[in-house]
């Protein structure tokens, strides 16, 4: 059913989506993209997030 897409069927997808929504709002809707998508590795990581590393003390230093 689904082929490979080539460059001519790329270019016509970005055409459309440019005609959607804009070019100022692409950089904006790729921006929240990016967010969510780095929120949700950190989510699955289950790990501390930038602020909370920033937050722990370093070895040595007295609280």
């Amino acid at each position: 059913m689904f082929r490979n897409f080539g460059v001519p069927e790329l270019l016509v997808i970005l055409a459309i989506v440019i005609i959607l929504f804009g070019v100022g709002r692409l950089g904006r809707i790729g921006a929240e993209l990016g967010k969510g998508i780095r929120n949700f590795r950190q989510a699955l990581s289950g790990g501390e997030g930038e602020e909370e590393a920033e937050e722990a003390p370093v070895s040595g230093e007295q609280v």
